[in-house]
């Protein structure tokens, strides 16, 4: 399975008559992020965005490439930038973008346990806003229209937020640890 780390929602709590707060930006509904000087798109990657993936997973916490990819990265390879950014008939790559800085990556590709595997990262100061919800429903719509029932994903076992995202969102979905993770498949719900 693939590694994941999908951050849902934080900061505190919307009202009817309030959005979120989180860290200085402004959460102002379920899909969109508002930050100052102005919102998050998530979008198609494309082959041109080699040098923002490099960038962003060079500017990652040792603790966030860890809960991604289970390990600390060097500088990564050119392969392994253009896996991270294949969009094809069995992968999929979502960016979360902010004007021309990329701040949150998801991916899912054909998996064995389950329809698609996923796995989703947040740059650590853009984490707690829930752009890694926002990729993750995005990634599950796409994956839906290409024919996908089930969803697998791979988390560490202390990542609590990942954990708790994961069953609120899929209260039926089946966990089981080995090797201090967990592997999680669901449905991908309508």
């Amino acid at each position: 399975m693939m590694r994941t780390q999908a951050v849902p929602p934080g900061g505190v709590p919307a009202t009817e008559d309030a959005p979120a707060v989180c860290g200085g930006f402004t959460r102002t509904s379920g899909d969109v992020a508002t930050v100052p000087g102005g919102a998050v798109d998530i979008r198609p990657a494309r082959p041109d965005d080699e040098e923002g993936i490099r960038r962003f997973l060079g500017g990652l916490s040792p603790r966030t490439q860890a809960r991604r990819f289970f390990a600390g990265m060097g500088r990564p390879s050119a392969s392994f930038v253009r896996t991270l950014l294949t969009v094809d008939e069995r992968r999929d790559a979502l960016l979360a973008v902010h004007g021309n800085l990329l701040v949150g990556h998801a991916m899912s590709y054909r998996g064995e346990e389950a329809d698609v595997e996923i796995a989703v990262v947040v740059g650590d100061e853009w984490q707690g806003m829930g752009l890694g919800s926002r990729l993750v429903r995005t990634l599950m719509r796409r994956a839906e229209a290409r024919g996908a029932r089930t969803v697998g994903m791979d988390v560490l076992g202390d990542n609590r937020t990942v954990l708790a995202m994961v069953r609120r969102t899929w209260p039926e979905a089946t966990m089981r640890v080995s090797s201090g993770t967990v592997e999680v498949t669901a449905r991908i719900l309508r």
